[in-house]
């Protein structure tokens, strides 16, 4: 049997971190196993599903890297389907028509509450002669579900499940309007579909009994199910915007990457041992639903920056340099020169070391496309006292070197400070301070052959008149 799963995300809003998740082990899962891994859009809500809402989704799921096989498949368009199937189960004797107004099914609910039992429908149609039906009511129809006994789920995850069938009313599947419900809607795709797993949230895991029952009715084999735990946020409460609830095209925007979610969904709720950092060539060889936890994972940003802080490290420079050239002519409103281009690319590799987001990567790497306009206040002190005067007289004699390389810069540098009876701190601290506008950097003598000759010694020359200037005032 080849494996089919498949992401059925409904476009009412964003593609929020459980829904990324459940998307990426329904991918591994199928590449795991040489499957297909499919996309169903669950749009049937047209007040609250959006083009924008699914163009998210679909933004999203590509760029975490999470292919389709093939063209999605768009639940509105399936309605007629869905109802074909509803009519079915009501000639075969597994449904009935349901003639209950909404102000009895309110009755119902309010006395139900009243007793302290379980809100559910009381079956009085089920059994009741349609020719006693009111003539101005259309009726919804609602599915035989057994009255007596028990039903138990093999879940991949949870185990084995068991719930009093009594607990399982006679729900609707074909609204009083001719819709279809999403218990038999998401069926009938299913099994068009050909999905052998479902892999969901545990949040669904009633909706599997009712989904299960309608399978059986049919004589349709029902699929795997898997529910997984849901995520919350590191106080253990559930997921909010707070803790990071947001769509992934935030995380995107905040500098994340795409592998690093990757890596860091996969390891809320799935685990091999003590690995942490799995590549995705890899989480593909190792993941199976054996692997998949039982309690709920807690987001924890400070986990997630180190994961990102890794794969940027272990970025091409070349991508790295274009991420951020991206970022920098966004927050510059110009296009970077060829020249600035080719001091990002040289200087990547320094710059990357310390960042844990292209957004921090980003701010790092501006003055080598800008010279800075203010000091960091602990900068400014940098260049207090003799310090401007000393970096006129080091530009002099750096001017002179023959060649261009951190090498000779630092040799020389050294020398100019030992002449003075000064600790090299004393003159590289000044140094990055006029150079990038702040005390944090690559080391100073990189920076320095990264911004060349002429601009080294422009920066320096011109941090020196600034002085010479306020003096004068």
């Amino acid at each position: 049997m080849s494996v089919v799963t498949r992401f059925a995300p409904s476009p009412t809003g964003y593609l929020h971190i459980g829904g990324a998740r459940t998307a990426l082990f329904n991918w591994l899962f199928a590449r795991h196993h040489g499957g297909s891994f499919l996309l169903r859009i669950e749009d049937t809500d047209r007040k609250r599903s959006t083009p924008e809402a699914i163009q998210a989704i679909l933004d999203g799921l590509k760029w975490l890297g999470l292919e389709w096989d093939t063209q999605p498949v768009y639940q509105s368009k399936r309605l007629e389907r869905h109802a074909e199937i509803a009519y079915q189960l009501l000639a075969d004797g597994n449904a009935y028509r349901c003639y209950a107004t909404q102000e009895e099914l309110e009755a119902m609910r309010e006395q139900a509450r009243k007793e302290g039992r379980p809100i559910k429908y009381d079956g009085r149609w089920r059994d009741r002669d349609p020719s006693e039906a009111p003539a101005d009511v259309t009726p919804c129809i609602r599915l035989r579900m057994p009255q007596e006994g028990q039903a138990t789920l093999h879940d991949r995850v949870q185990g084995a499940v068991t719930v009093d069938n009594a607990q399982l009313d006679d729900m609707v599947i074909l609204r009083q309007d001719g819709t279809p419900t999403y218990n038999l809607s998401v069926v009938v795709d299913d099994y068009d579909m050909d999905i052998t797993h479902v892999i969901r949230g545990d949040d669904h895991l009633t909706n599997a009994f009712k989904q299960a029952k309608v399978y059986e009715l049919l004589g349709w084999e029902a699929p795997v199910f898997s529910h997984i735990p849901l995520i919350h946020g590191p106080d253990g409460a559930k997921m909010s915007k707070r803790h990071g609830a947001v769509g992934v095209e935030t995380y995107r925007d905040k500098g994340y990457l795409p592998e690093a979610m990757r890596n860091y969904l996969l390891r809320l709720g799935w685990g091999h041992g003590d690995l942490e950092i799995v590549p995705t060539d890899q989480a593909i060889e190792l993941f199976d639903l054996d692997g998949v936890g039982k309690s709920a994972a807690r987001f924890d940003f400070d986990k997630l920056d180190n994961f990102n802080g890794h794969y940027m490290r272990q970025a091409d420079d070349s991508r790295l340099t274009d991420l951020v050239q991206e970022r920098l002519e966004a927050e510059l409103g110009r296009e970077l020169t060829g020249d600035d281009r080719s001091r990002l690319l040289a200087g990547m590799d320094g710059l990357k070391q310390r960042a844990k987001t292209l957004q921090e990567l980003a701010e790092s790497a501006k003055f080598y496309v800008h010279r800075p306009q203010e000091l960091t206040p602990k900068a400014a002190k940098q260049l207090a006292g003799d310090a401007r005067p000393r970096l006129a007289q080091l530009s002099d004699r750096l001017e002179s070197l023959s060649n261009w390389n951190q090498d000779l810069i630092e040799s020389e540098t050294r020398d100019f400070a030992e002449g003075l009876e000064l600790g090299l701190g004393k003159v590289a601290q000044p140094l990055r301070a006029a150079l990038t506008g702040s005390t944090v950097s690559p080391g100073i003598f990189e920076v320095m052959e990264v911004l060349g000759r002429q601009e080294t010694l422009a920066r320096l020359r011109a941090a020196a008149t600034t002085q010479d200037t306020e003096a004068g005032q």
